[in-house]
Order: C-alpha cells, then structure tokens, then sequence
C-alpha cells in the first residue's frame, strides 16, 4: 500500500447553501510553493438534500464558464441560459421560477442531472467560485469567459413592452392631438391694403 503524498491537499470553501472542495497538488516545475495547488485530482460540490457534485478539471472550467457569465446577466436584468448547450454544464431560468443548473455525465450510461437552485443558492454558489477564484494559493490557471457588453437586442428584453411602446405611441398621440387643434383653429383672413396718402415729396415730384 501507498503511502499518501505530503503534498496533496485540500482547500474547502463554505458558503450556507454549498460546499466546494479541491484537492491536488503543488505544481513543482512551474517553482509553486507547498501551500499552493497547481495541479487538480478532483473537486466535489455538497449542497444540503441535494446529490453530491464530483468531476475533473474540464468539469469545473464549464461551471464556472456558466455559472459566472449567467450571475452577470441577471445582474444586468438579462435572463438567458448560459453555457454551452452541448457541453457538461449550463444553467439557465427554471420555467416554473428560479434557475436549473444542467449537467450531463460524461460517463455513458448515467443519466443527466438537474438541479434547482433559488437566487440564495444560486448566489451561495457564486460566492464559492469566486473564493476559489481570487484564493492566490490555486494556481489552476482557469479559463474563465471575458466579460463582453451586452448586444442591444440583449438589454432591450429587459425594458417591458409597456414601457417599450410608451414613447412611439406618447409621440404619436402627440402628433395627432396638435393636428386636431390646429384644424380648429380659423383660418386667418386677408385684409385689403389701404392706399396712403402721397407725402409731399411725393406731391413735388409729380
């Protein structure tokens, strides 16, 4: 039997809703020191009555390439499912409230798995990857997406289709009620020009 590594370690991270845990090693060619974490074996997510998450590395880019990107959007009043459709992880609104977040098994055979998460566990599950992210003793090097502007056609979905329409039809309105007035209005009449009186210049030069 092996003995384990004194190396590998573990790095938790708690939050009420959830728990996310590393575990790995140092990278020792890349000179990372013992307290840091440079290459992962394995993470687990434990949510309270919920099935334990465990995956590899391309397991947690892809969550927190959908979880991250999908926060901002709510943040920004956009509701749109974020991450890849066809990859291991993507979370989006839930239709009956709340959000989903989908994950497929790259192990054939075991089914897929959706979980339902609330705005507090959704933000209990920010709050983890972030802490993860900014701890300086992981030293992963994780591809996380870059934050790019929203489109307008993405930001106009968040104004109602009340508040929408309010300014073409308030300026329609507008138009219509100034020309009504105006076809009330009389029509203004032309009045004869009186002839003057010749002046005495005038007078003189005849």
């Amino acid at each position: 039997m092996f003995a384990p590594s004194p190396l590998k370690k573990a790095l938790v991270y708690d939050q009420p809703g959830c728990q996310l845990r590393l575990e790995g090693l140092p990278d020792l060619s890349a000179d990372h020191g013992g307290h840091d974490l440079g290459i992962l074996t394995g993470w687990s997510l434990r949510w309270p009555g919920r099935p334990e998450l465990e995956g590899q590395r391309d397991h947690l880019e892809a969550l927190v390439a959908a979880v991250l990107p999908y926060a901002r959007q709510l943040l920004s009043g956009v509701e749109q499912r974020a991450g890849d459709a066809s990859g291991p992880i993507w979370i989006g609104p839930a239709e009956a409230g709340g959000h989903v977040l989908h994950l497929a098994s790259s192990q054939s055979g075991n089914p897929t798995l959706d979980v339902q998460l609330d705005d507090a566990d959704l933000a209990d599950l920010v709050r983890v990857l972030d802490q993860m992210r900014l701890d300086p003793r992981v030293r992963l090097a994780l591809a996380v997406p870059q934050v790019r502007p929203f489109k307008t056609r993405e930001l106009i979905r968040r104004v109602p289709l009340r508040r929408r329409l309010a300014a073409p039809v308030g300026g329609v309105a507008a138009l219509a009620l100034a020309a009504g007035l105006a076809a009330l209005l009389p029509a203004p009449t032309l009045r004869p020009e009186t002839p003057t009186a010749p002046t005495a210049t005038q007078r003189s030069q005849r």
